[in-house]
This record gives structure tokens, sequence and C-alpha cells, in this order.
């Protein structure tokens, strides 16, 4: 078990990479992201299997949004391999293994351009992850 920010212990639970990628959708879409795109990385590089990628509308936004897809994972136990752009908050990366997400400012968005740069990867649409108590699996029924 490991222990949450608040106190909390989470449980480790396995997820799939289509899990993890629809628990970080989840977690922007509950906070307002802006133009959520989740891009299936799989047939096109080995660095992972999906970059989410969004925008917030200022430096808290952006930094709240992050913080947001953080406390999701925690709470299933799953910690990123890495976070940059979290001071400065114009473009955030949360590498979650499987699963990359990348918060923008709306100018940073349109000037890195990721959905054109990685075009040859399909856009996808997520499931919502079924809601779980104390890091069991919940029945989608």
């Amino acid at each position: 078990m490991r222990r949450t920010r608040a106190g909390r212990r989470a449980a480790v639970v396995e997820t799939t990479p289509e899990e993890k990628a629809a628990i970080a959708e989840q977690a922007l879409t509950d906070h307002r992201a802006l133009d959520v795109v989740a891009l299936d990385m799989r047939n096109v590089t080995t660095i992972t299997d999906y970059f989410l990628i969004c925008h917030g509308t200022s430096a808290l936004h952006i930094q709240s949004l992050a913080e947001a897809v953080r406390e999701a994972f925690e709470e299933r136990g799953i910690r990123p391999f890495g976070a940059e752009g979290e001071k400065e908050a114009r473009w955030v990366l949360l590498d979650y293994g499987e699963v990359v997400v990348h918060v923008f400012s709306e100018e940073d968005r349109e000037f890195y351009d990721l959905e054109r740069l990685w075009s040859d990867a399909p856009q996808v649409t997520l499931s919502a992850p079924a809601r779980a108590e104390d890091g069991e699996r919940a029945d989608p029924q």
C-alpha cells in the first residue's frame, strides 16, 4: 500500500494502458480542460501507448489540471516516471509510461501542434474508467 498526499492508503491496482488513458482523460475533463485529445501511439512509436493533449486557460488552471491527473493516479497507487514544466505552467508533461499527458497553454499548444506532428496516430475515444472503492475494480454494471 502507498499513502496519498492526504495520508490515505492507496492500493496499487493493475491497470491497462487504455484504463490509464481513460483515468487521465476523466481527470482532465472533470477539471474543465479544453479540447482534450487522445492519440493512440501504439503503431507510431515505441515510447508510449497514448498521448493525451489538452490546454488550460491560465497558469493556475494548467497547474490544477496536472494536479488532478496526479491525484487520479495516486488514488490508484500509480506514480509518474517523470514530470516537467509544472512551475512554468506553459507545457506540463506527465509521463506515466504507457500514457503521456501534455497540458498546454493555448499559445504553446498551437505553436508545438502535437496533433499535426503525430498526425499518423489516430485520435481515439476513451471510455470513462469504472470508479472503485478501496482500490478494487468496480463492476461497470
